[in-house]
């Protein structure tokens, strides 16, 4: 009895002393990299779960019940990139490549209007046969004919293409940085520039975009403190949404051998992102969701607000192939928006269909 009053007090003094580090890493403009470090190596349970309750409560402050709905379009499998984790690289000569006609993507925005979902994803390789005056056209006609918000994830473009996109009526654009670290992000981008990913984000802000980025946890070479550095450049950029994800091996990669990311690290970097970076939007990704085990359940309880259904056509689907294993590639376009209804509903939460624009504007939620 007397050792299980010891254990129970060392284990209450474990948990003040955690949530006095999750304090002041909340409050501080700056966090020390030592703290982030520190969290994202938890491994006890209990302290696991400390952290996603404090991740779930400033959710809850910043953002209330309400889990948005973003509806993808993925429009082109083409890439001329060889980033060494993508199945969509150039070098994948296995995958067959597919473009969606105009009308194609329309009728796949119409889809995602009749469910009510206020924003579309139009998300595709880095396509360099991309036809930039259609794309404008599907987004004026999206913007006329549907009231909706349009979020892009097209790559690296030249800034005049960038801003013909926003005037064009696009309302945000996801550009992922993947890892902030510099060498390694060359390793793993040949031929691509760390320096320009991060000037076109740079670009994309000063043009007016919402702007959005994110990392994938347990790329090769990777280390806490890397991890630890992504959140506070995404912090330093101020940006108003961020997507993390675990890295999943694919077979036409140079990194096919490689052990998946973790899923518990995956949401440690998430619950931590919420609580340093507070008003972002941060999704409960497809990836967390095409591991072994769904994982989008514990995302949204760990800090995550958003979710992604996919609207691509279903002939489409298997072949927008980032990672194998894509969960609901064989399902109806938007099938998964009733299954997100019943999530949000075990959770005591609820779908909200508002546009769901920055959360920015509102700095009382800082």
């Amino acid at each position: 009895m007397v050792f299980l009053k010891i254990f129970e007090k060392g284990q209450e003094t474990l948990m003040s002393k955690l949530d006095q580090l999750l304090t002041r890493i909340s409050c501080a403009s700056s966090p020390g990299v030592e703290d982030l470090e520190t969290i994202l190596s938890l491994e006890n349970p209990a302290e696991i779960k400390v952290l996603f309750n404090f991740a779930d409560a400033v959710r809850q402050k910043v953002c209330g019940c309400g889990i948005l709905l973003r509806g993808i379009v993925e429009f082109s499998n083409f890439c001329r990139n060889t980033c060494a984790y993508c199945g969509l690289n150039k070098n994948n000569s296995a995958l067959p490549r597919y473009r969606l006609s105009m009308s194609e993507i329309l009728e796949s925005v119409a889809r995602i209007a009749a469910s009510k979902i206020k924003t579309v994803v139009l998300q595709s390789g880095e396509d360099e046969c991309m036809d930039i005056l259609d794309l404008l056209e599907v987004i004026q006609t999206i913007k006329e004919r549907f009231d909706m918000s349009v979020t892009l994830s097209l790559g690296e473009l030249n800034v005049k293409d960038y801003q013909l996109l926003k005037k064009a009526g696009a309302d945000r654009y996801l550009l992922k940085i993947e890892t902030s670290d510099q060498a390694l992000y060359e390793s793993l981008h040949p031929g691509m520039s760390f320096e320009n990913r991060v000037a076109c984000l740079h670009d994309l802000k000063q043009i007016g975009f919402q702007t959005g980025s994110g990392n994938i946890v347990g790329l090769r070479g990777q280390t806490l403190r890397m991890i630890a550095e992504d959140i506070l450049f995404f912090k330093e950029e101020d940006l108003d949404m961020v997507g993390i994800g675990p890295f999943i091996p694919h077979g036409e990669t140079p990194l096919k051998d490689e052990s998946c990311g973790s899923a518990l690290l995956t949401l440690k970097t998430l619950a931590l992102a919420r609580i340093v970076l507070k008003n972002v939007h941060l999704p409960a990704t497809t990836a967390l969701g095409s591991l072994k085990k769904d994982f989008r359940e514990e995302a949204l309880s760990a800090g995550a607000n958003v979710l992604m259904p996919n609207f691509t056509p279903v002939k489409y689907k298997k072949l927008y192939e980032i990672y194998p294993n894509k969960r609901c590639v064989d399902e109806p376009e938007g099938a998964c928006v009733s299954c997100f209804t019943t999530l949000a509903k075990s959770l005591g939460r609820t779908i909200d269909y508002s546009r769901g624009d920055t959360l920015k504007a509102d700095k009382s939620v800082i």
